[in-house]
């Protein structure tokens, strides 16, 4: 059994250029009356075309070329396009910049607290030269405040 495949557009415009390129061919020895009749079957057929073309719906959008590339719309839009093609761009500097931003104060408080609680705190001055000092900071900052140490002597 073989199978029907369904006819294509591309199949149909194929055979149109075969039989055209074959009547071209012969059409010298072909009598006065056939090329008559062929000549007027031609132009009715190119007539029908062009009327099917214009009375079918455009569904396609409208292309213009910008440059070397095609763009949809039309005329008095390219400006609006290239500034709402550079929103996204100043929206994505404006956000890192705000990440950024953030960063930052998220680092100067934190070594703010940290020089506050140095400062505040009842150790000497000469300890912050000692080699064990961070050793201290370590354990200082793994103690939840108001709860008691174990080891503190009171």
């Amino acid at each position: 059994m073989s199978k029907k495949l369904p006819i294509t557009e591309l199949d149909v415009s194929r055979f149109g250029l075969r039989v055209a390129a074959g009547l071209s061919e012969h059409n010298e020895s072909l009598p006065a009356d056939i090329s008559e009749r062929l000549r007027f079957a031609r132009e009715q057929a190119l007539t029908r075309a062009r009327e099917a073309r214009a009375t079918a719906p455009q569904t396609q959008p409208s292309l213009i070329q910008q440059g070397a590339s095609l763009a949809l719309g039309g005329p008095g839009r390219g400006r609006w396009l290239k500034l709402a093609s550079l929103l996204p761009l100043l929206l994505l500097v404006g956000g890192l910049l705000m990440i950024q931003h953030s960063q930052w104060y998220q680092q100067i408080t934190a070594a703010a607290e940290m020089d506050a609680a140095l400062l505040s705190d009842k150790l000497p001055p000469a300890a912050y030269g000692d080699p064990g000092f961070s050793e201290y900071l370590s354990d200082d900052e793994q103690q939840q405040p108001g709860a008691e140490n174990p080891d503190a002597k009171e």
